[in-house]
């Protein structure tokens, strides 16, 4: 059983995946670090925020991030966060995405990273355990990909505009502002941004703003207060971008994850 352990110190362990579970307080925070092995990060209570150089993710409870061998990154941690994760070995982690990505976890990925915490560090390599392990790695590679990243573009203008937004989020904000404010075309502006982000500005303003809205609405602030926070006309139109991003309600999703 490995728990309450660093994956460093397990990392010459010959099997193709180790399970490391440990348990955080509120606001604990990761510095920067990275791991040989690829790494599937999963909260069975608590939420986390993941940072890399190119992006952000937030991770509810119904979700895990994976994060590929080399990739630096920190995490906080929002609220009391029990963490269930597997490290994969390049072999193990063929079928899984080349970057960092939120993926869902259904119900029965969820058990299975619970209870890989639980086997020996070396597990036997036939029998239940090497199963178990088999199964958690084909239900990890067709996990389905969630819209919780939130890219960073690199071009040093656009990543401060952006820097700017995510402090204080506003999805009444128009391409023309940000034209304006930058002294770039709207033609010049959506090239830009689709080619730093992978995503038109559209898009990323609402991921932006459900990057904010999820920490506080599991902390049980009423939807009213974070959609008017956030711009958003009604509460109505909040919950509509929410449940088409996340596939659910926002009173769900806090019922959830808090």
């Amino acid at each position: 059983m490995v728990r309450h352990a660093r994956a460093a110190e397990h990392e010459a362990t010959p099997r193709p995946l180790i399970a490391v579970g440990n348990d955080y307080p509120d606001g604990h925070l990761h510095p920067a670090h990275a791991h040989r092995r690829g790494q599937f990060l999963h909260a069975e209570r608590g939420i986390m925020m993941v940072a890399t150089e190119t992006g952000g993710w937030v991770v509810p409870p119904q979700a895990g991030v994976w994060i590929p061998g080399g990739i630096v990154h920190s995490i906080r941690m929002l609220g009391a966060v029990a963490t269930r994760s597997v490290y994969l070995e390049p072999e193990a982690a063929a079928r899984l995405p080349g970057t960092c990505q939120v993926l869902g976890v259904a119900p029965l990925l969820r058990q299975l990273l619970i209870a890989a915490v639980d086997l020996p560090l070396e597990y036997p390599s036939e029998g239940r355990a090497a199963h178990l392990v088999g199964l958690l790695l084909a239900e990890l590679a067709q996990a389905p990909p969630l819209p919780f990243c939130l890219p960073a573009p690199a071009e040093p203008r656009l990543a401060a505009a952006c820097r700017r937004f995510c402090a204080r989020p506003d999805i009444g904000e128009e391409t023309e502002d940000w034209c304006g404010a930058l002294g770039m075309s709207r033609r010049g502006f959506t090239r830009l941004f689709r080619a730093e982000t992978g995503l038109s500005f559209r898009e990323w303003q609402r991921r932006a703003c459900l990057q904010a809205a999820l920490p506080r609405l599991a902390a049980g602030e009423r939807v009213t207060a974070v959609a008017l926070d956030l711009g958003y006309a009604s509460p109505a139109a909040f919950t509509a971008m929410f449940s088409q991003l996340v596939g659910m309600s926002p009173q769900s999703w806090a019922r959830l994850a808090g």
